[in-house]
């Protein structure tokens, strides 16, 4: 049986049920709630082809051409919709929640799949409920340090000891520098990335502080939601302070071993910023696989980078604690010492 249901029912399931976007590969790329599963109706050039003759012809050439596009690969919808399925309901969603997700819904119900939902308002309303999510005034806790400080590390701990962590970086596939996308997966469109943050967040208590790394707005191609981003400038940063000799020794242990043609062109990438000796030695440094110096060598330029960044803080929400070291386990109970009772 077909029923419609709003995004909100279908998050509130427990368990939600298995889901499938029918819109084009190239709009499930973009951006997708995650765990759906992308059963196209149309192809990207039949999509383009569909809307072409809605706008410059009419509806029912549009609807023509539609149907010619998808007689073909009706027995197809069933088998993968039965594949999602895995022999009970299903959902299902286009981008407003209208005659591709209808129409789909109709043929795999009529075909073997006994309870259908459509979630009203498909895609576009998933998208309003994420970005009006970040207006939460969850309460943020903001982990600040020099690059090198195995940031990363530390939230791995402050999990471990009950805190409630987003990995910003994780996400993104990208560890925010010019050398962040070194070892990195692709990293998701922006749209996307914004969805799988707030899949992480959604599964959160809100009653509990939830630690952030400190970030730009930008982390490699990908965006932090302004609205949450200015959340994170407001909130109080616990900034460790760590020599720069260790954070250097902490980057050499991340990267050497890697091909050195991406660290080479990571170098030239801020190059301006380094000046030309600075450059060349950094270059020349790694040539002689002398990775600590061409570490502290850059350190130089994003210490003074992310200083600069620092200082446009509240400086009553900045709270140093020296570290003498990159142990992750050391300094995430330091950091746990510094917080306010209760």
């Amino acid at each position: 049986m077909l029923k419609r249901i709003s995004i909100e029912e279908y998050l509130s399931m427990e368990p939600m049920l298995p889901l499938i976007d029918v819109r084009t590969p190239a709009e499930y790329t973009s951006g997708h709630v995650p765990g759906a599963v992308n059963v196209p109706l149309f192809s990207n050039e039949e999509r383009v082809e569909v809307g072409t003759a809605y706008t410059r012809e009419s509806t029912e050439k549009a609807y023509a051409i539609g149907h010619e596009f998808v007689k073909p690969k009706l027995n197809w919808y069933v088998e993968e919709a039965m594949k999602v399925a895995a022999g009970g309901p299903v959902a299902v969603y286009c981008w407003r929640g209208g005659m591709r997700s209808k129409a789909f819904a109709e043929h795999v119900e009529v075909n073997g799949i006994e309870e259908v939902f459509v979630i009203d308002g498909g895609y576009k309303a998933f998208r309003q409920h994420v970005l009006k999510s970040f207006e939460k005034p969850d309460s943020i806790r903001i982990l600040g340090g020099y690059t090198g400080s195995g940031k990363t590390r530390i939230l791995k701990e402050l999990a471990k000891l009950g805190e409630q962590v987003i990995d910003l970086e994780g996400i993104a596939h990208h560890k925010g520098s010019a050398f962040g996308a070194i070892g990195q997966l692709e990293q998701p469109e922006n749209e996307h990335f914004t969805n799988l943050l707030y899949w992480e967040w959604k599964g959160l208590d809100t009653t509990i502080p939830v630690w952030l790394e400190d970030e730009s707005i930008h982390i490699g191609r990908v965006f932090i939601p302004e609205v949450l981003f200015q959340r994170m400038r407001d909130s109080v940063v616990y900034f460790l302070d760590i020599p720069k000799s260790e954070r250097a020794h902490l980057l050499v242990e991340e990267y050497v071993g890697i091909d050195k043609a991406p660290l080479e062109e990571s170098i030239r990438k801020i190059s301006r910023r380094l000046g030309g000796l600075n450059t060349w030695n950094a270059l020349e440094a790694l040539a002689k696989d002398d990775y600590y110096s061409a570490a502290m060598i850059t350190l130089d330029y994003y210490d003074k980078f992310y200083l600069k960044g620092l200082n446009r803080r509240d400086p009553d929400k900045i709270k140093v604690i020296k570290a003498e070291g990159t142990d992750p386990v050391k300094n995430a109970g330091m950091l746990i010492k510094q917080l306010p009772a209760g």
